[in-house]
């Protein structure tokens, strides 16, 4: 019973400290400076636009390999604008500078039109000739010879230069690359073509043309011809033509003229029908024309055909069906047009069609397939002619981002996953390669915690690994590509001078979303020089796109997030669920629901943000964004106004029946429902609370102004007052120089409650 009452006792002191705490945080007082202060805090901020620029040195190698594959040269750009070129040779170990800035710079000068000077000489593609003891270079689109032993010089023209020794392999090509009609027989002695919507054969010179197909016609013609590789059969589609419909906008303000002028173009929304392609073989021999046993491709164009290696008899071709809900590799046998479904994914909410990977292994009737139908994006080796699955390639709680290449020879992956490493930020890039089979894992960067950036040397025995996180500048090494063994640290950036500047770099910071389980990262930049015994207002940067994910990891030192901070706010930015490349769970949270964006994630990441730091004001909220951003960013005021007070929302998709089809139908899904208006902010607009400025250039040709314009309709309609910034000529933009000012002005005003400055006046008084 004493126990029980100690608890208790304890329970009451702690909720009286934590009663405590929050009058405390309450007694704080708001950050709201006066004219003069603010005034200074502008001048301030554009100071720093501008003195931050260069404040960041050796932040980056771009390796100039040579013709052996391995060794390269790099140049970095120094303090002053000052210039070093170092050459690497890792065979050796060795790291020296490539030559004497002082004796090149005058053998140049002695033979160019100029003088050259050594403390900034600046090079470009230089070849080392070791064997001649001579560097070729470039250098104002002009090459020379520098003889290495005499220190001399001469013009020469462009030099054959033999290019770095590799491997053989190359990056995979997009699965997205557009198919290729070919009208000409592999043999080169027949050509086929399209005349009045049918299909004739004649010879390639267009003599003695014989008809193969009479069904066609000229409203649904034949079309999109492709001949099997034994010349037996040419693959074609009976072609349904549908005009895409168009959108247009107005140029009001061309120079030298009096008028507008409208500009239309065609432009696909959610819900319009698409060109649709019928499958069908002809069989050159016997002109037979069959049916191929599928469903019309309504959906992208005409897929690429890949024929069996040693079984010419049959194809496969890739299948995403409209609505982005199936995927399927698709066998064709062209002696009767039977198909069969080599792999079929379906799902309940959707497949990323940007994210399918396909590597095909002809010869061994193989197919590298990506898929997320373990909840995480992985790889997996199927059966091209059972479709069976013969190993999963990647498997965890992780996600693979890319694939780098494939090494048949060795039967390898090399790629790059993130989230594999469960005590650093799950976002950062690492690279690894693996087995087929699933097994020798290889981890190319886990000695660093951080983000990683690998650029592999032509022969693919070495890698330089540039990692960096938001805290922490670059590094780059140079290490065995056969182990991950470091051979040498090549630079690290120099960020002194940025920091000598006042600022802090950014700080991580992660808090649990909705489900109280689920860790949300993002980044906090505050006021360079700002007073801990004040409040200071929230500004955020959202971007809420499924495509992606948002919040850098990489390391980035000024830009406008923290240029913006300089006026008096703590400016955050967060990825929140519904966006990509974390598991299939958190993504699917966007499925026929981007109005979600993320918020109650957003919303509870700031709560504990102001939590742990009493001079942050959670009762004062910014947000603005651009593009999907600007959605979000209106939508923040509609659908959470308890905690959003003021937004700036840039050439916003505001409804995503205006926006693209191919971006819209594969998050909202096809056919368009009752959904895509609950989430429209047109729909929403009389919701409004709080202060906005909506942002749109008039010749925006991403997302229509329309869209935007409708919000201000509706909002006029529902008598909501709000700002209007039409900028003329402008593109899909956050309004340039003028929009971006126009938008700190705002916040200024909303959220400190202190007029920005008035230019107009100041301008004329000086």
């Amino acid at each position: 019973m004493r126990a029980f009452t100690i608890d208790i006792r304890r329970i009451r002191m702690w909720g009286a400290l934590s009663l405590l705490s929050h009058i405390t945080l309450a007694q704080l007082p708001a950050y709201q400076p006066s004219k003069e202060e603010i005034s200074n805090a502008y001048k301030r901020m554009e100071l720093m636009d501008s003195v931050t620029k260069g404040t960041v040195l050796k932040a980056s190698i771009q390796a100039g390999w040579q013709a052996d594959g391995k060794s390269f040269w790099y140049k970095n750009i120094l303090q002053d604008s000052l210039t070093e070129y170092i050459f690497i040779d890792p065979v050796k170990g060795k790291k020296a500078k490539a030559f004497d800035n002082e004796k090149v710079a005058k053998a140049l000068s002695q033979v160019a039109d100029s003088t050259f000077s050594a403390p900034r000489l600046m090079l470009q593609g230089l070849r080392f000739d070791s064997a001649k003891s001579t560097i070729y270079m470039q250098t104002d689109s002009k090459w020379y010879a520098y003889n290495t032993k005499d220190n001399t010089a001469r013009k020469i023209e462009k030099p054959a230069i033999e290019e770095p020794k590799g491997t053989g392999w190359t990056r995979q090509a997009s699965r997205w690359r557009p198919f290729r009609a070919d009208s000409i027989s592999p043999d080169k002695k027949q050509k086929a073509f399209v005349r009045n919507g049918n299909i004739y054969l004649g010879s390639p010179v267009g003599k003695d043309a014989k008809q193969l197909t009479h069904e066609g016609n000229p409203l649904r013609p034949f079309g999109e011809l492709s001949w099997s590789p034994d010349g037996q059969y040419i693959v074609c589609y009976r072609i349904d033509k549908q005009e895409e419909r168009e959108v247009s906008y107005i140029l009001s303000s061309l120079p030298n003229t009096t008028r507008g002028e409208v500009k239309t173009r065609g432009y696909a929304q959610p819900g319009d029908e698409f060109t649709s392609y019928e499958m069908f073989l002809v069989n050159v021999k016997t002109k037979e024309l069959v049916k191929v046993k599928s469903e019309k491709i309504d959906f992208f164009n005409a897929p690429v055909i890949r024929w069996r290696e040693g079984d010419p008899q049959y194809f496969t071709y890739e299948k995403v069906d409209r609505g982005h809900q199936r995927f399927r590799v698709i066998e064709v046998n062209a002696g009767n047009g039977d198909t069969k479904n080599i792999i079929d994914e379906k799902t309940t909410t959707f497949i990323y069609q940007n994210l399918i990977y396909t590597h095909y292994l002809p010869r061994q009737h193989e197919i590298i397939w990506s898929s997320e139908k373990d909840g995480w994006r992985h790889l997996y080796l199927v059966d091209e002619k059972s479709g069976k699955i013969k190993n999963q390639i990647t498997k965890g709680d992780w996600v693979v981002r890319d694939i780098d290449s494939i090494d048949t020879q060795k039967r390898e992956v090399w790629f790059r996953a993130n989230g594999m490493n469960r005590d650093e930020d799950p976002y950062h890039i690492h690279y690894y390669r693996i087995k087929f089979d699933g097994t020798g894992l290889v981890k190319l960067t886990d000695h660093a915690k951080a983000n990683h950036l690998l650029a592999f040397s032509p022969d693919r025995s070495y890698y330089i690994d540039t990692y960096s996180t938001m805290t922490s500048p670059p590094v780059m090494e140079l290490r065995k590509t056969a182990d991950a063994s470091l051979i040498m640290q090549l630079e690290e950036a120099d960020i002194s001078k940025y920091l000598s500047l006042g600022f802090k770099l950014p700080e991580i910071f992660t808090a649990k979303g909705r489900d109280g389980i689920t860790d949300i990262w993002g980044i906090v930049y505050r006021p360079s020089q700002f007073d801990p015994n004040k409040k200071y207002p929230i500004i955020e940067n959202i971007y809420a796109g499924p495509q992606d994910s948002f919040v850098p990891k990489a390391f980035r030192h000024y830009g406008e997030m923290q240029s913006m901070a300089e006026l008096g706010f703590i400016v955050v930015q967060m990825d929140g669920m519904g966006t990509a490349n974390r598991s299939k769970a958190f993504h699917d949270v966007c499925w026929k629901n981007l109005a979600d964006a993320g918020f109650p994630d957003r919303i509870a990441w700031m709560k504990s943000l102001a939590a742990k730091y009493p001079y942050i004001d959670s009762t004062k909220v910014g947000v603005y964004g651009t593009s999907a951003g600007g959605q979000n960013s209106l939508g923040a005021l509609l659908f959470h106004p308890g905690f959003y007070d003021a937004a700036v929302s840039a050439c916003g998709c505001h409804d995503n029946r205006v926006d693209k089809q191919w971006w819209n139908e594969q998050w909202m899904g096809y056919p368009v429902g009752k959904h895509y208006d609950e989430q429209s902010n047109v729909t929403n607009a009389a919701k409004l609370q709080g202060d906005l400025l909506l942002i749109v250039g008039e010749a925006d040709t991403n997302v229509p102004p329309e869209s935007t314009y409708r919000v201000a309709d509706a909002l006029i309609k529902a008598n909501k007052d709000f700002e209007l910034l039409t900028i003329p000529g402008m593109g899909h933009s956050d309004g340039g120089n003028y929009g971006r000012r126009k938008k700190r002005d705002f916040f200024v005003k909303k959220l400190l409650e202190v007029e920005p400055p008035r230019r107009n006046r100041l301008a004329v008084t000086q």
